[in-house]
Formats: structure tokens, sequence, C-alpha cells
């Protein structure tokens, strides 16, 4: 498909209104919105806030959770040349009082109420401390009526669309805050024409084409979803379905009502959905492709239980516009399961020696360092993490672990921090959990490290049983025995129902290896008596 030949978000939506006026861009609950209703929509955002001061460089928070108005929000900051800080909507009030703080928002615009929270009442407190947010001029609110201070979100609405664009390729178009190393969110600027580039050449290795129906559950505050699942089906002219918060029953019904095509989705959402009591496979038939976070063995359960045949596997972060690899939805599913693919188009992948800084040859494992689509820098207070994150050449530094192989394809190993150090020999938990997820009644696993001694650490591995099945340890460890090294057989199982989550779905791997610690700990506790 030919790329958008727009470099900018809201010129994108426009060039795609023009083409394709009718054609459905969004479903959002009950709502089909088209490309021209969007594009008008946001025009009136636009025009709203350019009359409450807003406008070049200025940076308007986002806090609404998987819905139309989310979009109308972000395309009216883009139109203006601002930039679009969305909010975890599972942020509570401590949380919301540095995220304001930090990104210096000057406009607001918020749901009133998101699965419970009421975030009406919490802006009301934050507004009692004005000095906090200096620059915070407009706010409003979607779901409640105008009070001293704040408008609602339909007075934004009230106004002439505006047809113009006043952004530029390099201008940022997003604040994306994402958890990591640091005891902070760090704020992850991203720039329009990056955003687009990108995630065009996502929805290519998908073969989106405007006949293709989007799922995403994941939040549109999350990079999977704002810098990955929106532009890739933007710039293919496909719709995307949105959910307001994923719930595998739910989930599969969206499917099955719109005729999915395509899901971004991640090991445990792919878990809930299979276990759910109404999933068949032929309510969700119509899946073809969509992207995938996992290993190998969670790539193979997408496409042959949950039945997206032709998932992509990907890598990536945040700071690489969510991916700067991903496979070609073609190949075939063994490749497809253990490579991330080869570089996404202007993306430029190599392999570092971790005490030397000397670039690797192919096939062996290193840090990896991204350059291309890659954020300018962090913001806020994180933008003190500039100088350590990026090389003198400009590579960015992701502190994860892989490989490339000789036909340039990337090998996911795992991040460096989580790397097991047993009896002096890494162990990659990835490669652990692949082999795990080989016994067919093993669900979901996740594997980590405990410290133990002079051994180094143990491997702790936490399985999760498909829906009925039972399992046995012992069975587990010579299943293991029976495909690998007896350095990378698990020290210690837990038999779980499920594995503990982020809010936006990933892994909490913490979480996971306090237990393990704990486990490790209480072992050793009862060896020495």
């Amino acid at each position: 498909m030919q790329p958008p030949c727009s470099r900018t978000l809201f010129a994108l939506l426009c060039q795609q209104a023009e083409r394709h006026p009718d054609r459905i861009a969004v479903i959002s609950g009950a709502r089909e919105t088209s490309y021209r209703k969007l594009a008008e929509r946001a025009g009136r955002i636009a025009a709203g806030l350019q009359a409450g001061g807003i406008g070049s460089g200025s940076r308007v928070g986002i806090l609404i959770d998987n819905r139309v108005e989310w979009l109308e929000a972000m395309f009216g900051a883009a139109a203006l040349g601002a930039v679009a800080v969305p909010f975890s909507t599972w942020s509570k009030e401590a949380e919301l009082e540095f995220l304001f703080a930090d990104a210096e928002i000057d406009a607001l615009i918020a749901a009133d109420r998101v699965a419970g929270q009421d975030f009406a009442a919490t802006i009301a407190t934050l507004l009692r401390q004005p000095e906090r947010f200096p620059q915070l001029r407009t706010i409003a609110i979607l779901g409640a009526a105008s009070q001293p201070g704040r408008i609602a979100y339909d007075e934004l609405l009230a106004n002439e669309p505006i047809a113009s664009d006043s952004a530029s390729p390099d201008d940022d178009c997003f604040t994306l805050y994402t958890s990591g190393s640091s005891a902070r969110p760090k704020a992850v600027r991203l720039c329009h024409g990056s955003t687009i580039e990108n995630g065009f050449a996502i929805g290519e290795r998908m073969r989106l084409s405007p006949d293709d129906r989007v799922l995403l559950a994941p939040p549109l505050f999350w990079s999977y979803g704002a810098a990955n699942a929106l532009p890739a089906t933007l710039t293919h002219g496909a719709t995307l379905v949105l959910q307001s918060r994923f719930e595998p029953g739910e989930w599969i019904g969206l499917v099955e009502r719109h005729h999915c095509t395509a899901t971004y989705t991640l090991p445990s959402m792919t878990g809930a959905v299979l276990r759910h009591a109404e999933f068949r496979r032929e309510r969700v038939a119509s899946l073809r492709t969509g992207l995938m976070i996992g290993s190998a063995g969670e790539v193979r359960i997408a496409a042959e239980e949950l039945g997206a045949a032709d998932i992509c596997n990907i890598y990536g972060a945040t700071e690489t516009y969510g991916n700067c690899c991903v496979t070609p939805c073609d190949w075939p599913l063994p490749r497809r399961m253990v490579s991330q693919g080869p570089p996404l188009p202007g993306n430029t992948l190599r392999i570092v020696d971790a005490e030397t800084g000397a670039v690797l040859a192919a096939g062996e494992i290193g840090l990896v360092e991204v350059k291309g689509h890659v954020t300018p820098g962090y913001a806020g207070a994180s933008a003190e993490l500039n100088s350590a994150s990026f090389t003198a050449d400009g590579y960015f530094r992701t502190g994860d672990l892989g490989v490339l192989d000789e036909a340039g394809e990337f090998h996911f190993v795992g991040r460096d921090s989580d790397v097991i150090k047993r009896a002096g020999i890494n162990v990659s938990p990835a490669e652990v959990e692949g082999l795990l997820l080989q016994h067919p009644h093993v669900a979901q696993a996740a594997v980590v490290g405990a410290a133990a001694g002079e051994r180094g650490e143990d491997i702790v591995a936490f399985v999760v049983p498909h829906l009925g099945d039972g399992l046995d340890v012992d069975v587990l460890r010579a299943h293991c025995r029976a495909l690998a090294s007896s350095y990378k057989v698990p020290d210690r199982f837990e038999i779980c129902a499920a594995l503990p989550v982020t809010e936006t779905g990933k892994l909490f791997r913490r979480a996971l290896k306090d237990r393990a610690a704990a486990m490790t700990a209480s072992a050793c506790g009862d060896d020495s008596a």
C-alpha cells in the first residue's frame, strides 16, 4: 500500500476524511464515527482550545479511557501544534498531582468518571492548589456540567471547526508517560513524522487495508495504543474498534459483532479469552492478524488457539514509537515464534558488548541499541536521564539483551536486569518460559530469578494451567529436563490461577520476583533447620 503523504497527525486525519469521508474510522461502544465526522469534531475541539489560548507548543493533558473523545481531544491538540499528554486512567490523586505538574499542562480534557474513579472530584481537589499548576488555564470535563474554572466538554465542540494544521513533522505530538527503571514515570517525547512513518510500517507488516477492523483493548494512553495501533490503523484507512477496558467476554463479543480482523493482544489477555466460558473459535473466526508481545509459546497460542493465524511477533518500547521490529505476518509461524523480525524501515539496531560497548558480530548476545524512529529525549523531571540514555552517535540504549542473526533478524533475550545468573551461567527467562509453554497443559508461564547464596540465583517458575487441567511439578520438571540443559530447569515451581499483571496488562514481573524471593528464603530456612 502507498504510504500517506501527510506527515502530521491532523493533516493525516483530514487526508483520510477527504479520501474516505463515509468510511468508519472508529467504533466506540454503540457509536460509529466516520473519518469525516472525526475530522470535523477534532477541528471543533481545536477551535475551542484555541479560544482558550492554546496553540503551538502548548501541552494538553488527556484523562479519558478508550473512547472516541480521546481521539477527538488528541487530534484537536495536534491541529494546533500542541502536544497531547495522555494520562493513565488508573492514576490516583497523588499520581495525577505529580503528572499534571511534571507535564506543565496548559489545558486538561478529562472524563468525569472512569471505572469508578471520580476524576471530576479529584481535579476539583487538585485545583485548590493552583500554585502547583500555574500554566493550567483550560479545563474541560466530559460528562459533567460547567462549573467555576471548568467547562463542559460539549462547550469545546460549540465552535466552528478549524481546517488548518499548525504542526510540522518534527514537532512533538505526544508526551507519553511510561514506567521503567526510574522511581517516577518517564515522560517520553514522540514526534508527528516518526509516529506516522513508523505506524504505517507496522501496519504494512500486518498487511492492513481499508477493509480491516482493528480491535484495541489495551489503553490509548500506552504507546501500544497511541503510537502503534492508532497510526497503523489510520494510515491504512482501516477501522479502530475500541474497548474501554479489557474484559474477555465483551472482547469476544466485539470480535464477533464487528467482524474484527486484527487485534492488539498480550499473553494475559489471550489467556483470559481462551479460559472464558463463552469462548468458541467460531465466534472469533474473523481474526486474521495483529500484534503480540510474548514468548515463542505465547505467540503460538495466539495464532493456533485464539485463531489469529497471521499474528505478528514484535519488539520495541515507548521510546521507539511502540515497535522497532515486527515480523511480517506471512512468515511461517515457526519463524514468527522465535524472532521479532527485521527492523522496521528507518530503524537500525546494533548489539554491543555490555562492558566495552564494542559492536558484536551476528549471532552474539549483547545489549540492544536503536537508532532511527526513536524519541528525541525525555521531558519533565526525567529529562535528567537523557545523557545516559543515548550514545554519542545517537543510538538509544534500550537496556535489553538480544541478538541479530546472519539474516538481520532480531531475537529478544530479555531485560538485562531480568537475566538470571545461575551458577555463573546466564539464563534467559524467556527461553525457560518457552520450554514450559510447550507442555500441553500449560496456558501461561513466567520465570524469574531469586537470590540463592553461593549458587547465585534460583530459577523460579510460575505456571498457569489450562482451564480444567491439572499440573504436577515433577512432571513439569521432567518435561524441562527432556528438552533443555539441566542448568535451565527451574529450581522451584508454583502452580497458580493467574499471573499478576500491571494496569496495562503487562506481566508484573516485580511482584513475581518478590514472591520468588520469599519462596527461596523460606526453602533455605527449612534447609538450615
